[in-house]
């Protein structure tokens, strides 16, 4: 019962707390105000789907009401001080905390540029010069030339086939001439996809340099998506450096497989028995559903050339080997991410995607701009001069310009000092051997500003804070109900008796019976049972025990509607009901029936018991609410009520 009522109370909280400035007051408890907006925010929330009307407002403005008395209560009480209070508090924040650290407004703009990327496809072709953290300053520079030069040439109305083939270097270029097939959204880094989708159609891009290295792009031609794949397919894999007689014999397999296929063959069996793939063999030959550019140029386009579900490719070569494949279904792409499901389905592959690095970078500069970041006052080369010792383990260089102490930036009431970089440096610096000093410097300065920015989440972000202001008054709700109603109540023993003796017309028996509840795990050992039960129901207990916890049995007095029967059942001493099925968890259950009592006989105060304590938990709250309302007097804006 407790675990109940707390779930109610804390819907209720839910709802409780809302910030919007110059509100309109539907009702003050005392001197607090409550604002229209915030009662509407609540009443919304916690009646879907009932109609608004004047009688709905007005029995929910009673039960609102009564909860803000009750947490003003426990407010009163200090109840918010309490160690388990601040403790729930804490853990609450911090469980919840990463789930608003994204900045959301950039991940949905992400997710529905995602949306509209991912409608087209665009063939494209590359020349590429790598680069890596090796190169140095002289390769770099050649690197740049060589772009350059490529980039002339196409200028210059050369082809773009034969550029590639001589400036870039991509290993696959002699066999592609730079045509990398179709791309769409997600298939590259989103860094080379912004350029690519940047690109015109049949143009080419100017060089551009990124982490991989300098590229040039081709918009050979775009058209609509191809949607996304369902397919199994059955590999005959070359092995290193087979022979054409060897590759020749695998050809033949794969026609034989072939043939039987469109004899009617099971594909499932021949993927399990033939295919040489080790990951999709194992599902009858389905692989993971997949766009273009997940694949072989070749591979995709047998694949996407299926004009219909269960059409199957003659084999055909790839570097990989040899393939047949199977369409299984093809699903459109997305137009719109107005259902929740495909909304959810698009934002989660931009959470795992490179995207977030960008909205990341987004989020910091906006964390910069809400906390007042601002630089300190020194001299650059004398901070890099500090920072080489202290990654080379030797002794800062004595400086008065540059002291332990110096401000290198401040935010809101906080200085971040010399110290401060040289701690974190001593801690990162054996993860960060591959970065620059400048690289880690903006991680340090971005990751104090995002610890300061967490721990402060709820004077930034409207929903946290609202999230953690209704859990920390359901909960004192929940502590003070405990307090004043609920044990109270339960301890009362004098107090139960009297208001039992007062009430006793309430407590009245339902026709009901004693009998014996029998609920077993399984429906073979309920139906195993029966004539035993039927033969000695007696030895229920002893049923029970050796079951091994598969039988459960109670006995006691029980109203007939409380026993689990079907419908019309001719209840009488000595029957053993039909076996009916809990579709919770599929147990099975059947009741002997002892001795039957018609209604209205009186419930003595064991019996009566639970109800009592219900119904005097419920007196008591409201002499409760009453007395509150007197300390902290209810005064509703009629008028603001009326306007709802």
């Amino acid at each position: 019962m407790t675990i109940l009522r707390k779930s109610i109370l804390l819907a209720i909280a839910a709802t409780s707390f809302v910030s919007i400035a110059d509100a309109q007051t539907l009702f003050t408890y005392g001197t607090t105000p409550v604002s229209k907006a915030e009662f509407l925010k609540a009443f919304n929330k916690n009646n879907a789907g009932q109609e608004a009307t004047p009688q709905a407002y007005k029995d929910y403005l009673d039960l609102y009401s009564k909860f803000k008395l009750k947490v003003k209560a426990a407010k009163d009480l200090k109840l918010d001080t309490l160690a388990n209070q601040k403790a729930e508090l804490a853990g609450f924040k911090s469980q919840v905390a990463e789930g608003f650290m994204n900045d959301e407004a950039t991940i949905n703009a992400l997710t529905k540029e995602a949306l509209v990327r991912g409608q087209k496809e665009i063939h494209l072709a590359h020349i590429f010069i790598p680069l890596s953290a090796q190169t140095s300053p002289v390769e770099i520079k050649a690197a740049s030339s060589a772009i350059q030069a490529a980039y002339d040439a196409l200028t210059k109305g050369e082809s773009f086939e034969s550029v590639a083939t001589t400036y870039s270097k991509d290993p696959a270029v002699l066999s592609n001439k730079g045509d990398i097939g179709w791309i769409t959204a997600f298939t590259l880094t989103y860094e080379l996809e912004n350029l690519a989708y940047k690109t015109p159609a049949k143009t080419f891009s100017k060089p551009y340099e990124s982490k991989l290295g300098f590229h040039i792009f081709r918009n050979i031609e775009e058209r609509e998506s191809s949607g996304r794949l369902r397919a199994a397919q059955i590999l005959f894999a070359f092995r290193p450096n087979a022979t054409d007689a060897q590759k020749a014999e695998l050809k033949q397999r794969a026609d034989s497989v072939y043939k039987a296929i469109i004899g009617g063959a099971d594909f499932k069996t021949l993927a399990a028995t033939f295919s040489d793939d080790n990951i999709s063999y194992q599902t009858g030959g389905e692989m993971m559903e997949f766009g273009v550019g997940r694949y072989d140029p070749v591979f995709e386009k047998a694949a996407f050339g299926l004009a219909k579900d269960n059409d199957v490719t003659q084999p055909f070569e790839t570097s990989f080997g040899y393939h047949i494949i199977k369409r299984l279904e093809l699903k459109p792409a997305l137009k719109s991410i107005e259902v929740t499901r495909d909304r959810d389905a698009l934002k989660q592959q931009v959470y795992q995607s490179d995207r977030m690095e960008y909205a990341r970078k987004s989020q910091n500069a906006k964390i910069r701009q809400q906390l007042g970041y601002k630089r300190g006052v020194y001299n650059d080369a004398f901070l890099w001069r500090a920072t080489d010792s202290i990654l080379r383990n030797r002794p800062i260089p004595a400086n008065t310009a540059l002291t332990a102490n110096t401000v290198l930036f401040t935010f809101k009431d906080k200085k971040v000092v010399v110290k401060d970089w040289q701690e974190y440096l001593t801690v990162v610096k054996g993860a960060k051997v591959n970065l620059s000093k400048e690289t880690i410097y903006e991680e340090f300065i971005n990751q104090k500003l995002f610890d300061y920015y967490r721990d402060h989440l709820a004077d930034y972000n409207p929903d946290f804070a609202f999230q953690v202001e209704e859990f920390r008054e359901g909960n004192l709700l929940f502590e003070v109900m405990q307090r004043k109603i609920w044990d109270k109540a339960a301890a009362d023993s004098a107090g139960l008796k009297k208001y039992y003796e007062q009430q006793k017309e309430k407590y009245k028996w339902e026709a009901s019976a004693d009998a014996v509840i029998f609920t077993f795990m399984n429906a073979e050992l309920a139906e195993k049972m029966r004539p035993k039960i039927e033969a000695d129901w007696k030895s229920w207990i002893k049923y029970a025990e050796e079951s091994d916890g598969q039988l459960q049995a109670d006995s006691s007095r029980f109203e007939l509607s409380q026993i689990p029967v079907p419908d019309r059942t001719n209840f009488q001493p000595g029957l053993l009901t039909a076996t009916t099925k809990n579709e919770n968890d599929n147990s099975v259950s059947y009741t002997y029936i002892i001795k039957l009592y018609p209604a209205g006989e009186q419930r003595d105060f064991r019996a009566a018991r639970g109800f009592v304590i219900n119904d005097y938990q419920s007196y008591l709250e409201e002499k409760w609410v009453a007395e509150l309302k007197k300390k902290y007097p209810v005064k509703v804006n009629d008028a603001v009520l009326k306007g709802l």
